[in-house]
């Protein structure tokens, strides 16, 4: 079965909205102001590696999508491996996705994951898309989360568990700084796990 593993950028008050710019918030751009360091730098490529494939909510995707397709690759081979592994985009509304190897999930979201877990092995890694994981979050189909905690206070912005339908209790697996400016790396998964 495989793994659905939640990967965000986010700040101390828990907004994930435009870590790298790019969008029309006005507080964009926010995690570049940090150093998260070689050993940030590695946990993020480790985990794209391992990851077989990736889900992502609409609106994310279609940023990614506009953005991955044109950036030249580095010597860690990470915007190579962007490109070409496998996507899944859970939508209803997107037709013709232009980026390669996408697969539109359409109907409903936690229904449409639940047989996207069943039907392999390996670990689905989801980034952004804070909307698509509040869904999975309450649909109990999360199987961890990995932070990467930026000391900012942003005060407002798209918060990754907004109002949700009922708690969620986890357990930290895993802390610890990365960087010389405060950035700390939290993995937890459900408590129940």
């Amino acid at each position: 079965m495989r793994r659905v593993v939640v990967t965000e950028f986010i700040s101390v008050d828990g907004v994930i909205e435009a870590p790298g710019g790019g969008e029309d918030f006005e507080r964009g751009g926010w995690a570049f102001q940090f150093d998260r360091g070689d050993e940030g730098n590695k946990f993020k490529l480790d985990e794209l590696f391992e990851a077989d494939a990736q889900l992502l909510g609409r609106r994310t995707y279609e940023g990614f999508a506009a953005a991955w397709p044109e950036r030249p690759d580095d010597e860690a081979g990470f915007a190579k491996r962007m490109n070409s592994m496998p996507k899944y985009v859970v939508s209803n509304t997107l037709e013709d996705p232009s980026w390669e190897n996408t697969t539109v999930l359409g109907g409903d979201a936690a229904e449409a994951v639940r047989k996207l877990k069943e039907d392999g092995d390996g670990v689905v890694l989801i980034a952004g898309s804070a909307q698509l994981v509040q869904a999975l979050t309450d649909a109990g189909l999360v199987d961890e989360y990995r932070l990467m905690v930026f000391p900012l206070v942003i005060g407002g912005g798209k918060r990754l568990w907004a109002d949700t339908s009922a708690p969620a209790a986890l357990k930290l697996v895993e802390s610890k700084p990365v960087g010389d400016d405060g950035v700390v790396i939290q993995r937890y998964v459900p408590k129940d796990a």
